[in-house]
């Protein structure tokens, strides 16, 4: 979708559960955050915090779950996860408890919505 010599931003596809989730990844091995230097680090949660604020300003979510998990693969990558009260886990954490069935209309209307996410993502990006 996006991607520099450093790093790649990908949506994840879990349209059941968490439909608008997307993954910024270090392109290179490291499998901890200082294992960065402070420019690397500093670029690394630029891109994080652009593709948070596009997925903000275009969908309007409750909250956005940022999180940097690697247990099974540890090389260096953040979730941004958009979140919404009605979302089957909501207000457990992604991984939590199923809290209700997701809303089909919910679902479609954000279906409609992500490849334009996707496109203003990589035009953020892009325009450094």
């Amino acid at each position: 979708m996006a991607r520099s010599l450093d790093w790649r931003v990908v949506r994840v596809l879990d349209q059941a559960d968490h439909p608008a989730f997307w993954r910024v990844i270090w392109n290179h091995h490291a499998p901890e955050l200082t294992d960065l230097d402070p420019i690397q680090r500093s670029a690394l949660m630029q891109v994080v915090c652009k593709v948070e604020t596009v997925v903000r300003r275009e969908l309007q979510p409750t909250k956005i779950n940022l999180a940097s998990l690697g247990n099974v693969v540890p090389h260096l990558h953040w979730h941004v996860v958009a979140r919404w009260a009605d979302d089957p886990h909501f207000p457990q954490p992604i991984w939590g408890q199923w809290q209700r069935e997701a809303l089909p209309a919910h679902l479609i209307r954000l279906e409609a919505q992500l490849p334009q996410v996707d496109r203003a993502i990589q035009a953020e990006l892009m325009s450094r």
